[in-house]
C-alpha cells in the first residue's frame, strides 16, 4: 500500500505478504485479514500524510485532474493525464471508453451510489436492505478475494439488480507506479474472481484504489469491458467520523458531481448504514433520481 503512516483503521489486523513471480515480474499480493466485526477480509491501510485513504484522496479542488499531493492520482479518481476525465473519448476494443467516468447514465438531476471494498458478510446485507427499502440500485466495487470468499453475497447483489465493479486484487494504492504486467494482473485477476463468484454476471466498471489510474490500467480495463469509474462525492465514511458528518459531507459535496462514494468493507460500517438511511430519502426529497454511472 502506498505511503503507510501511523494512521490506520481502529481494527485488529493480521497480514502477510506473498510474492508471486509472473513472467519475471514480482507481484505483491496483499493477504491481510480484518478481524473486526466485518469478518475475514483485507485489512486496508490508510494514509493521512496527503489526505488520502484506501479509495479516497482528499478533494484538493473538486476538479478532475487536480492533486494536492502532487502524485499521479487526483482527488476524484482521475490519473491527471490529459485525457483522464471528460465525456469525449473513442471507445476501446470492447466498445468501452477509457475515460474515467464522473457522470450518470441518466444525466440531469441524478446521482449514483457506489459502494467499495466488499463484499462483507456483515455489512453488505445491511446496506442491501437499506437500498431495497428506498428502491435504489447501486454499484458495488469489489475486491477480488472478498468476492471469491463471499460468492453468495455477490450473487445476492446481482439478483437485486445492482451492478459490479472491479476494485483490484490487493487494493494497492501504488499500482500506478508498478509495471504494466502487475497492473494487468491486479485488474484482470480481480475481474475473473468477481465474475466467477457472480456465476458469469459481467463486471461493468473498474475503480483503481486510491485513484491510482494510469493510461495503461484504464486501457486494460476498457478493453475487457470495464469503464474506469471515478467519484465526485467522497463521504470519508471509512474514518467513521459519525453519521451526521457523513450525511453533511454528501450534502456539501454534491455540487462536485453525481458519483457518491461509500464503503461496505474494511471495517465497522454501522455509520455508513445509518447515513444511507438519511441520505437516500433526502436525495429523493430534493428531486434527485438514482442512476447507474455511465458506461
Amino acid at each position: 500500500m502506498a505511503r503507510l503512516t501511523a494512521h490506520t483503521r481502529r481494527i485488529v489486523m493480521a497480514a502477510a505478504t506473498a510474492v508471486v513471480l509472473t513472467g519475471g515480474v514480482a507481484a505483491a499480493v496483499f493477504l491481510g485479514s480484518d478481524t473486526s466485526a466485518n469478518g475475514p477480509g483485507p485489512a486496508l491501510a490508510h494514509s493521512s500524510a496527503t489526505g488520502k485513504s484506501d479509495d479516497k484522496p482528499g478533494h484538493a479542488s473538486g476538479k478532475p485532474g487536480s492533486s494536492a499531493s502532487g502524485d499521479d492520482s487526483a482527488p476524484d479518481g482521475s490519473d491527471g493525464s490529459a485525457d483522464a476525465t471528460g465525456p469525449a473519448a473513442p471507445p476501446g476494443a470492447a466498445g468501452i471508453s477509457e475515460v474515467i467516468d464522473h457522470e450518470t447514465e441518466s444525466g440531469g438531476k441524478s446521482v449514483s451510489i457506489t459502494i467499495d471494498d466488499g463484499p462483507s458478510p456483515v455489512w453488505t446485507p445491511k446496506i442491501l436492505a437499506v437500498l431495497k427499502q428506498y428502491d435504489v440500485k447501486a454499484t458495488f466495487c469489489m475486491i477480488g478475494p472478498q468476492a471469491k470468499a463471499n460468492p453468495g453475497m455477490v450473487k445476492q447483489i446481482v439478483a437485486a439488480g445492482h451492478r459490479l465493479c472491479d476494485h483490484t486484487v490487493s487494493h494497492d494504492e501504488a499500482m500506478n507506479k508498478k509495471p504494466v504486467a502487475y497492473q494487468s494482473s491486479e485488474v484482470l485477476d480481480a475481474q475473473k474472481m468477481i465474475e466467477d463468484a457472480a456465476d458469469g454476471a459481467k463486471v461493468q466498471y473498474f475503480r483503481a484504489p486510491g485513484g491510482a489510474f494510469t493510461p495503461d490500467n484504464r486501457r486494460i480495463a476498457a478493453s475487457h469491458g470495464m469503464r474506469p469509474l471515478g467519484w465526485n462525492v467522497d463521504t470519508k465514511d471509512w474514518k467513521q467520523p459519525g453519521t451526521a458528518t457523513i450525511v453533511k459531507t454528501v450534502k456539501q459535496e454534491l455540487k462536485n458531481g453525481p458519483i457518491v462514494l461509500f464503503h461496505d468493507g474494511g471495517g465497522d460500517r454501522a455509520q455508513t448504514v445509518a447515513a444511507l438511511k438519511e441520505v437516500l430519502p433526502w436525495l429523493a426529497q430534493q428531486g434527485y433520481v438514482f442512476s447507474f454511472p455511465a458506461i
